[in-house]
């Protein structure tokens, strides 16, 4: 791993911790090169990091890296830079390993997997879970799916740097996986934590409006549904929600990830 130059696309909430923990703890030993569409958001957070450099252009990005990360919004935003660098003749995918962070839907995985194999690259579909302050400890779940030989080789990116547990999809499908399965865990996951946020507004608007009060029924939590629901609880409680300046996950990703479950329950009949 020692020979690969990593870069790094894309730096919201997750991207941001995510590539922090890569340049602290990484087995890279080139400096991590910083993408983002918005040239002085990469400067400012390479400003905060070791041995990392922010490259202007995605061709400045991906021409001198092995491996490249991308954790972007939604599917058109990935799918606008694999075309954009699919369509520039001057950079050589050849024997490159891409891997996706991003939450979108199956079939985008597989679209670009194959785009990308016609040109000699391998592709890893790894979305992840956990909040933004989990990505900041290198905490995540991440859920790769792909050639089993090819997560191998960047296996070392992911427990002790940028997570603490993988979920491993490759068990008993050989060495060919389907990268959709990636997407599919992960709004199916996204989905629950959808409906967890809603069952407990309803829950708590109920406490409030009977005269009950939210102690008693964060206390029920504490005792019956500890872990997330304790978690998403003490947010509303405490007003972490409507404080924040930028919210920590974006309402339209929401109906993203909603509408992306949807089309999959439709497609499974």
């Amino acid at each position: 791993m020692s020979e690969h130059r990593v870069a790094w696309i894309g730096l919201g909430n997750i991207g941001r911790g995510m590539s922090s923990n890569i340049a602290h703890k990484g087995p890279q030993t080139s400096p991590l090169l910083l993408y983002n569409r918005t040239t002085s958001r990469a400067k400012a957070h390479a400003s905060t990091l070791p041995n990392t450099s922010v490259a202007n252009t995605l061709p400045e990005a991906i021409t001198p890296s092995t491996i490249i990360f991308t954790c972007v919004g939604d599917d058109e935003a990935l799918l606008s830079i694999i075309t954009s660098v699919l369509n520039d003749s001057s950079i050589d995918l050849t024997s490159k390993i891409f891997i996706d962070c991003s939450t979108v839907h199956p079939d985008t995985s597989r679209k670009i997997s194959s785009l990308l194999s016609d040109r000699g690259a391998d592709f890893i579909a790894c979305p992840v879970f956990g909040a933004p302050s989990m990505a900041d400890a290198g905490k995540l779940v991440v859920v790769p799916a792909g050639k089993r030989s090819v997560i191998e080789k960047v296996q070392g990116f992911f427990d002790g740097v940028v997570a603490m547990r993988t979920i491993d999809l490759a068990s008993g499908s050989g060495e060919d996986i389907d990268v959709g399965k990636a997407g599919v865990l992960k709004v199916l996951g996204n989905s629950f934590i959808l409906n967890t946020v809603g069952v407990l507004a309803e829950a708590m608007v109920g406490a409030e409006v009977s005269g009950l009060g939210t102690g008693p029924l964060k206390e029920f939590l504490d005792i019956f549904a500890p872990g997330a629901f304790v978690s998403y609880a003490e947010r509303m409680i405490g007003g972490d929600y409507w404080k924040r300046e930028e919210p920590l996950f974006a309402v339209d990703l929401a109906r993203k990830d909603l509408r992306h479950v949807q089309g999959i329950a439709g497609e499974g009949g």
